[in-house]
């Protein structure tokens, strides 16, 4: 992207960057990672050393597991800190399930998570297209664009964070179009018009399965195919109706910090880090705890 990314355009792109040196080792079959002493363990104990690393995440906001972390990015403190951590539990007896929570609940993973937060703003919610419970504990805000790659990414996993949390989590999206990509503001005037007859998330899916087939005529094959009223839509589309709303969107997230996509807030605070759902469990884990005991005083 040509345009100056935000937090998580930036991991994500980072990670992909990245991803392209064609690492020495596969991280999913390495029976050894770099830089760890595994002396006094069992071959079980290894092989469930393993298991654990490739699927926790690091906290070094790269995005990626442990496991694959080491092996891509050897000099990562955090990786091979984790790493040890687990090492060490495993050599105190301690269950999977147990070793999973240390790393997750460790001195570094709080001070990481610490600062994945930017100061809370407020954000205008009313009327935008929302999924998920309208009293959750937990708002997620997403500004994003239809035809920005990291955004369909980021799609996909905010939904699976979404099941994890069914009664406490819902998502709210913002319009964020950019302007090196051509079809994004009529894309988002699009969606907006689906939204006014309910079926948002309906046409959102069909954008982001489809980017590079986003039109003008296209967005009325959808709307079709979606059994939208057509000439309601395409009235409403032709007359620049949503426009306003865009640029507002767009306005109100330059407003709180946006600078790319996607960007999202959680209850108000600006999340630095990737969309990973399993990094992001834990973090939510947390945030649900601190509003159900505010709630509770």
């Amino acid at each position: 992207m040509n345009l100056v990314l935000g937090a998580g355009v930036f991991l994500l792109a980072g990670c992909f960057l990245r991803a392209q040196a064609p690492p020495a080792q596969d991280w999913r079959k390495v029976t050894a990672l770099p830089a760890l002493d595994t002396s006094g363990l069992s071959v079980a104990q290894k092989a469930e050393l393993m298991k654990i690393l490739r699927e926790e995440g690091c906290t070094c906001n790269c995005g990626m597991r442990v496991a694959e972390c080491r092996v891509k990015d050897p000099g990562c403190g955090d990786s091979r800190a984790l790493a040890s951590v687990a090492v060490q539990q495993l050599k105190a007896g301690k269950s999977s399930a147990q070793i999973r929570a240390a790393l997750r609940d460790s001195e570094l993973a709080r001070a990481r998570r610490a600062n994945l937060f930017g100061e809370p703003v407020k954000l205008s919610l009313d009327g935008a297209p929302s999924r998920g419970p309208a009293n959750a504990r937990i708002t997620i805000v997403e500004f994003s664009d239809f035809q920005c790659p990291y955004c369909r990414t980021a799609a996909k996993n905010v939904y699976t964070l979404l099941g994890m949390f069914p009664k406490d989590a819902r998502l709210v999206y913002k319009q964020f179009p950019l302007d090196e990509h051509s079809q994004a503001a009529i894309a988002a005037e699009g969606a907006l018009a689906a939204h006014a007859q309910g079926k948002f998330w309906e046409m959102h899916d069909k954008m982001f399965a489809a980017p590079r087939e986003i039109s003008r005529a296209k967005l009325s094959v959808w709307a079709r195919e979606l059994g939208l009223d057509l000439a309601k839509f395409n009235g409403e589309l032709d007359s620049g109706k949503y426009k306003p709303q865009v640029r507002k969107d767009v306005r109100e997230g330059v407003s709180a910090g946006v600078q790319g996509t996607p960007t999202f807030f959680i209850n108000g605070r600006q999340y630095r880090g990737a969309m990973d759902p399993a990094q992001l469990k834990p973090i939510l884990e947390e945030e649900l705890k601190k509003t159900l005991q505010a709630q509770a005083r």
